[in-house]
């Protein structure tokens, strides 16, 4: 969940005072990620990742009573600096069992109740049945399928086709995808997402049961444009070094001086690591204090001449870094 700072007042707006919120400064959002996926949809990883992430803040904000009830991929974005995807937007947020906001939810990602309760509350009408927390599932269902398919799923679900049988677009939807990786792993997150996309309410999984899905057992790898889209702390090169670097000792060092002289123009270097054997023989990860810099780094590098080659510069997994465990991506 976004970070608040804190609170203060505007004394100087056009309207008169308003109160503002500070909060953390988060980067790329999933809106943005699914426009770069070109209608290809994300990959297993990011998908997984993301659904954790979200199921994590769903489970306490839940726990404490509170339903966010506007969850759409505008509203979830990337922390550099804790390596997750963040909740934002808390505006039509309330108290379970508590709400004073009747139009809830943004068309496409809204609940059938809420979908109900919004039309009523337009012709001055009560609802007889209240949102609930299931409301913020049903929203994350849709963001899933969303970043499986590629395609924004609006018309789709305002279809009568959708609310006759849902089901059975959302099988379409994941038998038309030429999915990489292996049948399994994409029936567990259809399974997933079914279990969030159920019309009753009552019979829609709740975070903490969504977070028990074998989905999330299964042990997923970035691809490379995951590792270029979501900064890090951890800067990677690709692209820097051939075998015979690596296996003269005095090159190596040379090259390893000349690299870290580079890299600290754009701030301290905290640790710098070539490995000479595989996984990851001849990449060059480099960990700084902080993301800004990484990011001011991976912008400078990118393309840049290295021993008469181009550098390719993407991100790495600040905790993958720390544990040793280093993935084999190919360009």
């Amino acid at each position: 969940i976004v970070t608040l700072y804190g609170v203060f007042t505007n004394h100087y707006s056009v309207n008169g005072p308003s109160r503002c919120l500070l909060l953390e400064l988060l980067d790329i959002s999933v809106s943005e990620l699914l426009l770069h996926s070109s209608n290809q949809g994300c990959s297993m990883w990011m998908i997984q990742h993301c659904a954790r992430d979200v199921l994590e803040a769903l489970a306490f904000l839940h726990h404490k009573g509170y339903v966010h009830a506007d969850l759409k991929p505008r509203n979830i974005l990337w922390s550099a600096e804790e390596e997750c995807f963040k909740l934002i937007d808390f505006g039509l947020s309330f108290k379970e069992g508590n709400q004073d906001v009747k139009y809830i939810q943004t068309d496409g990602y809204r609940a059938p109740e809420a979908e109900l309760q919004n039309c009523l509350a337009q012709a001055g009408l009560q609802s007889e049945t209240e949102c609930t927390s299931a409301v913020d599932l049903w929203s994350l269902g849709i963001v899933l399928l969303e970043m499986f398919s590629g395609m924004k799923l609006k018309h789709t679900v305002q279809s009568q086709e959708w609310k006759t049988n849902s089901s059975a677009i959302i099988d379409r939807i994941f038998a038309s995808e030429g999915v990489v990786n292996s049948a399994i792993p994409a029936y567990h997150l259809r399974d997933l997402i079914k279990s969030m996309l159920h019309c009753d309410q009552g019979k829609r999984a709740s975070a903490e049961k969504a977070l028990c899905s074998p989905f999330f057992s299964i042990p997923f790898a970035p691809h490379i444009e995951d590792l270029v889209m979501l900064p890090t702390p951890v800067l990677r090169l690709l692209n820097v070094l051939s075998d015979a670097s690596l296996q003269c000792e005095e090159e190596y060092e040379d090259i390893l001086e000349d690299i870290r002289e580079e890299c600290q123009k754009y701030g301290p270097v905290v640790s710098l690591l070539i490995p000479k054997e595989n996984p990851g023989k001849g990449q060059v990860f480099v960990e700084y204090a902080n993301a800004g810099d990484s990011k001011a780094a991976q912008k400078m590098l990118t393309g840049k001449i290295f021993d008469g080659k181009f550098v390719v510069a993407t991100f790495y997994p600040l905790s993958a870094y720390k544990r040793g465990y280093l993935y084999q991506n190919l360009l």
